[in-house]
C-alpha cells in the first residue's frame, strides 16, 4: 500500500501567516512605539518633571512674578509693625548715629518685619540680591513660602516679563519712620520693597501698615495709583523731614515767595505718596518732595519707582539720576516731583545742594 501524501491548502498557509505576524505585531509594537516617541514631542511622563506654566526659565525672573511677591511681602512684613506697635512692646534702642548726630532707632517692629520680608523673597527668588535696612540673623532664618499665586489687579494690568536675574537688586525697607513709630505717629510708618534692574528702580511697592493701604507700580507696565491732577508750581506745597524744614523754608521762601507751604513730616515713603492721589484720611498732599542731606537707598527707591511708573521724577538736588546698585547711600540728597517741570524747579533751587552738604 503506498504512503499517503499530505497536500497542503493554499487558505490554510495564508491564515498561518496571517496568525504568525499578529503575534510578531503584538511582540515589537510596544518596543517600536518607545523607539519611536524618543524622537517625536509630545507630553511628560505621568508623575515626571514638568515646567509651572508661567514660571521663568533657570537664570531668569519674572517681574511680574517678582511684583506679585514684593506686594505680599511689604503687607506681611506691614503685621509684625502693626502687631509689635498695638502690643507695646517696641523695646527701642539706638542702633547708632545719624550723619545730623541724631540717635537712629531699632525697634523689635523692625527686625521681625525685616525678617518676614527677607525670607519670604529669598525663598521666591533665591538667585536675585536682597539689599535691607536690617541685618538678617542667619540663627534666626524662618521658612516662609509663596503660593505663586498673582492677585486678580496685577494679572489684568501687568504682562509677564523675563530679565536676567544677576541684573536685579531687590531693596527692602522693613519699617520707614521708625522715629515717628517710636512717637505712635502712625499715619508716616511705610513698609516698602523696590526692584531695580541694572541699578534702574522699575518695580515699587508702598505699604501703610496701620490702614492696610497698599501703592505698586511697575515702570511700562502698570499701577494702582495715579498721580493728582492738580499742582502749582509757582507757589508748591513743599514736603520735608521734620527736622529738615528749617533749612529748606528760608531758601524755598527765597524762591518761590512768602506763600510757599512747607510740610514738615516723617518717612520717605509718605513723603512720595503726598505726591500721588491717595484715598487717605491721614495723607497730605504736597506738590515737590526734597530733602536736603544724606539718605539711604531703601528709604527712596520704591518711591523712585512708583513715580517713574507715573511720569515723575527722583533725582539728586542737581538732577542726577539716583543708581541703585553699589553703595547703600545717596550723598547728593533728593528733589521728587510729577507732573511738574523737573528741570525747572532744580534751577530754581540751586542754593539746595549746597545745603545738603552742610
Amino acid at each position: 500500500m503506498a504512503p499517503m501524501g499530505i497536500r497542503l491548502s493554499p487558505l490554510g498557509m495564508a491564515v498561518f501567516c496571517l496568525l504568525g505576524l499578529g503575534v510578531l505585531y503584538h511582540l515589537y509594537s510596544g518596543f517600536l512605539a518607545g523607539r519611536f516617541a524618543a524622537f517625536m514631542p509630545g507630553e511628560p511622563a505621568a508623575g515626571g518633571p514638568e515646567t509651572p506654566r508661567g514660571s521663568a526659565p533657570a537664570g531668569s525672573v519674572d517681574l511680574r512674578e517678582l511684583l506679585a511677591v514684593s506686594v505680599l511681602a511689604a503687607a506681611r512684613g506691614g503685621e509684625e509693625v502693626k502687631r509689635v506697635r498695638e502690643g507695646n512692646v517696641l523695646n527701642a534702642k539706638a542702633k547708632g548715629k545719624t550723619r545730623e548726630g541724631a540717635d537712629e532707632q531699632l525697634t523689635t517692629g523692625d527686625l521681625l518685619s525685616n525678617r518676614r520680608m527677607f525670607y519670604l523673597l529669598k525663598g521666591a527668588f533665591p538667585a536675585v540680591q536682597i539689599n535691607s535696612e536690617e541685618r538678617v540673623d542667619t540663627a534666626d532664618q524662618e521658612t516662609v513660602s509663596w503660593d505663586r499665586s498673582i492677585p486678580e489687579d496685577i494679572k489684568q494690568k501687568i504682562q509677564p516679563k523675563e530679565v536676567p536675574a544677576e541684573s536685579v537688586t531687590v531693596w527692602i525697607d522693613p519699617l520707614d519712620a521708625t522715629q515717628e513709630y517710636t512717637e505712635d505717629l502712625r499715619q508716616y510708618v511705610t513698609t516698602m520693597v523696590c526692584v531695580a534692574v541694572n541699578g534702574k528702580p522699575v518695580i515699587g511697592v508702598i505699604h501703610k501698615p496701620f490702614s492696610a493701604y497698599t501703592a505698586w507700580a511697575m515702570v511700562d507696565g502698570g499701577s494702582n495709583v495715579k498721580a493728582r491732577s492738580s499742582y502749582n508750581e509757582k507757589t508748591p506745597r513743599i514736603i520735608v523731614s521734620r527736622s529738615h524744614a528749617g533749612k529748606v523754608e528760608q531758601v524755598a521762601r527765597q524762591t518761590f515767595g512768602n506763600k510757599t507751604v512747607i510740610i514738615p513730616a516723617g518717612g520717605a515713603g509718605y513723603k512720595v505718596l503726598a505726591l500721588l492721589d491717595v484715598a487717605e484720611k491721614n495723607q497730605e498732599e504736597a506738590d515737590v518732595y526734597i530733602h536736603v542731606t544724606y539718605i539711604k537707598k531703601w528709604d527712596i527707591c520704591a518711591g523712585n519707582a512708583v513715580l517713574r511708573a507715573l511720569g515723575g521724577h527722583m533725582t539728586t538736588l542737581t538732577g542726577e539720576e539716583i543708581s541703585y546698585t553699589g553703595s547703600d547711600g545717596n550723598e547728593g540728597g533728593l528733589i521728587a516731583s510729577i507732573n511738574m517741570n523737573h528741570k525747572a524747579l532744580i534751577e530754581k533751587l540751586p542754593d539746595l545742594e549746597k545745603t545738603s552738604h552742610k
